[in-house]
């Protein structure tokens, strides 16, 4: 009787029921940030019927799980992530009912499928649940609730149904919304850590690049500026990702996206969609077009990592794009073109996974057309000191360490007699671990690596010289070898112990090091 008398009284001054839809559709689409557009939606409706609560949900059919995506009431709206179970035989027969009625529950703990909402939102209340279809898929619903049992009728029903399409098309631009946002915020955070990573944005350098990597960066130079495919091959924690990325930032396509994909990562049922897109209505669940990782790259370069790991019926998908130059998203029917380099990547042996039938041989080949092979930490022990520096640095920075530790004498022997079979990432991880359990003082490994050393007595009494001096003699005569006698500059001798050049002189001087032409 209230909304009657509400309506002839809006209609006596000019608005109408389409005023209404028309009034309530701009509330919900006033903004794609989906909290605030409840609210403008909430603040409009309560107008016209009793609300306290307004919750807009998405549904996952395999979990049988609502997730709540946002709400609103009479303090604001605001973004949530609340999941609520609800049985599956409940679910799918809620699922396969396609009506957009809405469903009214003066009493929803007594409702057969309301009942598993009221926990989350109160006794007492009374509910209304609109169910939102787009283009006759079910995609999510929206919950109305009021204090007190009894509050809604027939009237209010009728007038929540008519907003059932423009609140569908706002969830659907929402999540849209947040799946670009998502996507944008993961690139940039992808950047970021890729041009802090090891130096290797164009114009500076990988460590080691005059080093254990100089056949690896040599290579690099003479494929960066074309688009034939590349191969990385080299055990896990290299940094196969870090050489992807420099040959992009040496190529002219260094200021369009490079594009990682790990595909290791991606389950083997939404691998085409993830990498190669798909049309609306391809598959439950595709309610708007998406654009695959090769169409994001289009322009620039993309990353295969792992990929060794690529479904059978992927890598046939793949070598068109390798032979063509084109994709087809699934359910798509026209091939679209693509502007792109590849850079894959691998820890296994393709030549084996061809010969068991694992990995197709003609793609095999089109993707070795430029094989680089990474060399393993223990293969290039010259990098392990300046990559240690680095990685104390960075990590003291990360931990909040004011002035980042140095290495304690005979520390080096112990990095060295390591294997590191995780490369520069166990590396790495042993630096971070270190600085943990070491806080302060020198840096010595002894912690991580107890069963690979001797006590400090133990080593002291081993060791000889014994003397200071003796030790230093030691430190900086091993270090003069993996620098091949170089003092000055990157990479010397002066800069992997933290001296200036003068100084190391003038100790080595007094020491009696040999340097210089006196070394010959």
């Amino acid at each position: 009787m209230l909304l009657k008398k509400r309506i002839k009284c809006l209609e006596r001054t000019g608005l109408n029921k389409k005023d209404f839809f028309f009034e309530a559709t701009l509330r919900i689409c006033s903004s794609l940030e989906i909290d605030k557009a409840l609210w403008n939606f909430f603040m409009y409706i309560r107008e016209f019927m009793p609300v306290d609560l307004v919750v807009l949900t998405i549904l996952n059919l395999d979990e049988g799980i609502f997730t709540t995506i946002a709400t609103a009431t009479q303090e604001g709206g605001k973004l949530s992530d609340l999941q609520i179970p609800v049985p599956h035989q409940i679910f799918k027969k809620s699922h396969e009912r396609k009506s957009h009625k809405v469903m009214i529950a003066n009493n929803p703990e007594k409702h057969p499928f309301l009942k598993y909402v009221v926990p989350y939102y109160g006794k007492d209340s009374s509910m209304m649940n609109i169910r939102l279809i787009i283009e006759n898929q079910f995609i999510g619903g929206l919950f109305v609730a009021t204090k007190h049992m009894n509050r809604y009728t027939d009237d209010h029903a009728k007038l929540l149904a008519t907003m059932s399409k423009p609140l569908g098309i706002a969830l659907a631009n929402s999540l849209k919304h947040r799946e670009v946002i998502g996507f944008k915020e993961k690139l940039e955070d992808h950047n970021k850590y890729l041009k802090n990573e090891l130096k290797q944005i164009a114009g500076e350098e990988i460590i080691g690049h005059n080093t254990g990597l100089r056949q690896v960066m040599e290579s690099v130079q003479h494929v960066a500026h074309l688009t034939t495919p590349v191969l990385l091959t080299g055990e896990t924690g290299t940094g196969k990702e870090i050489i992807a990325n420099a040959i992009h930032n040496l190529s002219p396509r260094k200021d369009n996206p490079f594009i990682k994909v790990n595909c290791g990562a991606i389950p083997d049922t939404i691998v085409d969609s993830e990498l190669f897109g798909h049309e609306k209505g391809a598959f439950t669940g595709a309610i708007a077009q998406k654009k695959g990782y090769f169409e994001r790259a289009n322009g620039g370069t993309i990353f295969l990592d792992e990929i060794g790991e690529l479904p059978l019926n992927s890598q046939v998908r793949l070598l068109r794009v390798l032979q063509d130059k084109q994709i087809d998203r699934v359910g798509g029917s026209r091939p679209v073109k693509l502007d792109i380099r590849i850079v894959a990547a691998t820890n296994r042996n393709l030549e084996n996974l061809v010969y068991e039938k694992k990995f197709r041989e003609d793609l095999y080949f089109r993707l070795r057309v430029f094989p680089i092979v990474i060399p393993p930490l223990r293969k290039r022990k010259q990098d392990i000191l300046p990559l240690t520096n680095y990685f104390i640095i960075k990590k003291s920075k990360e931990m909040g360490i004011v002035r980042p530790p140095t290495l304690s004498p005979g520390s080096m022997d112990r990095l060295l007699s390591y294997d590191w079979p995780g490369n520069v990432r166990e590396l790495e991880n042993a630096v971070e671990r270190t600085l943990i359990l070491q806080k302060g003082g020198l840096v010595d490994f002894s912690s991580i690596f107890p069963s690979l050393h001797k006590t400090e007595e133990e080593a002291f009494k081993a060791s000889e010289p014994k003397t200071m001096n003796g030790i230093l003699i030691k430190e900086i005569s091993n270090v003069m070898k993996l620098t091949n006698g170089k003092i000055e500059g990157k990479n010397g001798a002066a800069q992997m112990l933290g001296m200036k050049p003068n100084t190391l002189r003038y100790r080595m001087k007094k020491l009696g090091i040999p340097f210089g032409r006196n070394a010959q």
